[in-house]
């Protein structure tokens, strides 16, 4: 890890403490410098959705496709995810779609850009946009996809692998529930109570891409997207 990898300064200075909404928040993440992804991303990929969203569904970063086209889940993964949506009786409409890293990360082969993981640097440095967005949200289910979105949310003793597909009460779940737990409700700076949610962890669409039986991974993510769509329907 390079040195100025390492001293990655945060997202937190870009982050306007006057943003009112997810439009001025996404406006200002375009000139997030907190850490080095910047330099060699196309640009900054933040979350889409609706702010009344009954779900919010946090990936790891974006891809290549999604790096082009500066929206979240628009390459194989994120069809992947929409056809698993479908399946599992969630309604689109009612997702808002994020990632933990908003600038994807990748190492260079000829002209191919290979997706690499974030470091626990970019990860720490990118948080403070995750929990403004959360800020403005009141989601029923957090969907969590993947280790990434699990170190960044619920902290790096987490694993998916033994609590997917559980209900966790959310914040409270949290690596820090405090910084979830109260949310901005008018623009004079009140603030109220998060709402109670839940939490469900599940392994992220490109795991089924990579899986030597993806049919099995698919059904697998399927299953868990489903005990989220029946908490929602209970």
């Amino acid at each position: 890890m390079s040195e100025q990898t390492a001293t990655a300064p945060g997202a937190q200075q870009f982050i306007p403490p006057q943003a009112d909404t997810l439009d001025q928040l996404r406006a200002a993440a375009t000139g997030c410098r907190g850490c080095e992804l910047y330099r060699d991303a196309s640009q900054t990929v933040f979350g889409r959705g609706d702010a009344d969203a009954r779900v919010v569904l946090v990936g790891e970063q974006p891809g290549d496709m999604e790096d082009q086209k500066g929206l979240p889940f628009v390459g194989p993964a994120g069809r992947l995810l929409r056809r698993a949506v479908d399946d599992a009786g969630l309604d689109p409409t009612q997702l808002y779609l994020t990632n933990a890293v908003k600038h994807f990360r990748f190492e260079l082969r000829g002209k191919r850009r290979i997706h690499q993981t974030p470091d626990r640097v970019h990860i720490t440095a990118c948080r403070p946009w995750l929990v403004a967005e959360f800020a403005r949200l009141r989601p029923e289910i957090v969907v969590v996809l993947g280790a990434t979105a699990a170190k960044a949310l619920l902290g790096p003793t987490f694993r998916v692998t033994r609590q997917r597909g559980e209900l966790l009460p959310w914040p409270a779940a949290a690596q820090h529930p405090e910084d979830f737990a109260r949310v901005p409700v008018d623009s004079a700076g009140t603030v109220l109570d998060a709402p109670p949610a839940r939490l469900l962890a599940t392994i992220h669409p490109s795991a089924v891409l990579r899986a030597d039986n993806q049919e099995i991974a698919y059904q697998g993510l399927v299953d868990d997207l489903t005990v989220a769509a029946r908490a929602l329907a209970g």
